[in-house]
């Protein structure tokens, strides 16, 4: 009995510094994330500011971050193997090789494998992470990054005016490895201002979901400051009147527009808003006394104006036959893609800065084109059907969290729909936040819902989709307590 006794008690010890362990590496994990969210927003001051020799290569600076993420999640047995990914893995397998076989007949073969391996990289390489995020944040996580977020939105619309008002020579405008006067134009002799990102495409995301966690904040009563509300809400205002992009407005749009499913859900959760709208409209009567702001709105709404013309249509029918013609001028694409595709990465810019020494769009700017005549009909179909099909399955789940009256899934999954259906995943930035809002809409999950039984018509592998969430404890705790015994949820723990 002794025996049997001491041989447990040496069991338990000798599991005390593997517990550890784990809670070490999945803390390490959260701090590579925060840093892929830095880098993500921050690359663009990189590239153009702070060492814009190096331009090209910071292109792939967050690769690095997302490998050790992976080997990390790996150790801490929170790696997600569930459908999606191993469909995606097939996918990208069968593409790289693809790509290979149709380019190596006329392509040298190391431009070959540099050019498919950046096809892998832009179509495949990040987008596991949207299911390692929900395994190691959690709601309070999301939150935290929210209210980063949101406070800096205020300097990010200062140095917007300050883009907009400035030359397009200007320092403030100089556009990623190709210099000053290379941003695109707004009209009246002004830029569409990118903020610190390399392009306009970086502050469209970066508003939406400002946008977000602000109506979040807002409708869950969040114990945020007015004054930072209100500064952050005038500013993204301002943000949204001087970008000169109508896709920033439509973005933005989204956002809001989500309230009406709110409405119909949770009309309570609607009333909160109360005295906030009487301070979003003070806020807006002071705006429009800026000069900047009331240029830039003059700007966008000629850009509006011109665009309804040019369509023989309203403003909003224009801007709706915009976003569904990006999709079917892509699946119209099939007709035109042999087989097997022209080869993964060729229709990137940096698979068309291996091919012809340059960066341009080889194939197609839309991105359905991109893939279709990239991959063929069969991969390229695959690939997009696995695109709409995890689409689907974060509004799924962030339709289920508003039925419990947590609304910040449903405004993150808002705000990042869109680029996870179309959104250019061979430039860098696209590619992040489509990551970024589709792992954060999974993270921002109350794991009080968890434990509901889910309905009938939900599908039985939602854990598989979300990893569940690995239980916090201080190194000394799991050394007083020892290791908790986890539950198996399906393959995740596998």
């Amino acid at each position: 009995m002794t025996t049997i006794a001491d041989s447990r008690v040496r069991s338990a010890e000798a599991s005390i510094p593997a517990a550890g362990d784990r809670a070490r590496t999945i803390r390490n994990i959260r701090r590579l994330i925060w840093l892929y969210l830095v880098l993500l927003i921050f690359e663009g001051a990189l590239r153009k500011w702070v060492f814009p020799q190096l331009s090209v290569p910071l292109l792939i600076i967050r690769d690095p971050v997302a490998i050790l993420i992976y080997a990390l999640a790996f150790r801490a047995r929170v790696f997600p193997f569930n459908a999606y990914v191993i469909s995606l893995t097939i996918i990208a397998i069968f593409s790289w090789a693809a790509g290979i076989l149709v380019l190596s007949p006329y392509v040298p073969i190391k431009t070959v494998l540099l050019i498919t391996a950046y096809g892998v990289r832009s179509d495949f390489l990040h987008l596991p992470l949207i299911f390692v995020l929900p395994a190691v944040l959690d709601l309070e996580d999301v939150k935290r990054i929210g209210w980063w977020t949101i406070v800096g939105m205020i300097p990010m619309a200062l140095l917007m005016a300050l883009q907009f008002e400035s030359s397009p020579e200007s320092f403030l405008n100089r556009a990623a490895g190709v210099g000053e006067g290379m941003q695109l134009g707004a009209g009246g002799g002004k830029i569409r201002p990118p903020g610190v990102f390399s392009f306009v495409s970086g502050t469209i995301y970066y508003l939406s979901s400002v946008a977000a966690f602000m109506l979040h904040a807002v409708l869950s009563k969040l114990p945020y400051r007015t004054w930072l509300l209100a500064a952050a809400g005038g500013a993204l205002i301002i943000g949204m009147g001087v970008s000169g992009s109508r896709s920033t407005v439509l973005a933005v749009g989204v956002v809001a527009a989500s309230l009406a499913l709110i409405i119909v859900v949770r009309p309570a959760l609607v009333g909160k808003l109360g005295r906030y709208l009487l301070l979003a409209a003070v806020v807006l009567w002071l705006i429009t006394y800026l000069p900047v702001f009331r240029e830039g709105l003059g700007i966008l709404s000629d850009r509006f104006v011109e665009g309804a013309e040019s369509s023989d249509s309203s403003v909003l029918h224009g801007l709706v036959t915009r976003t569904l013609g990006d999709f079917i001028d892509g699946l119209q694409a099939v007709s035109r893609a042999p087989l097997g595709g022209f080869g993964l990465g060729v229709g990137t810019n940096g698979g068309a800065n291996f091919l012809v020494g340059h960066a341009e769009f080889l194939l197609a700017e839309n991105e359905w084109s991109r893939i279709l005549l990239e991959s063929g009909p069969i991969l390229g179909l695959a690939f997009l059907a696995w695109r709409c099909a995890l689409t689907y399955r974060v509004f799924r789940i962030a339709f289920r969290q508003l039925t419990y009256g947590n609304t910040l899934p449903l405004f993150l999954f808002s705000a990042g729909c869109l680029v996870l259906l179309e959104g250019p995943f061979g430039q860098p930035t696209s590619l992040g936040f489509a990551v970024a809002l589709g792992g954060l809409a999974l993270a921002a999950r109350n794991p009080e819902n968890d434990e509901v039984e889910p309905d009938d018509d939900e599908p039985n592998d939602i854990a598989e989709t979300t990893p569940p969430r690995v239980q916090r404890r201080s190194p000394y705790a799991e050394r007083l307590h020892g290791a908790r015994v986890t539950r198996s949820h399906g393959a995740v723990n596998r």
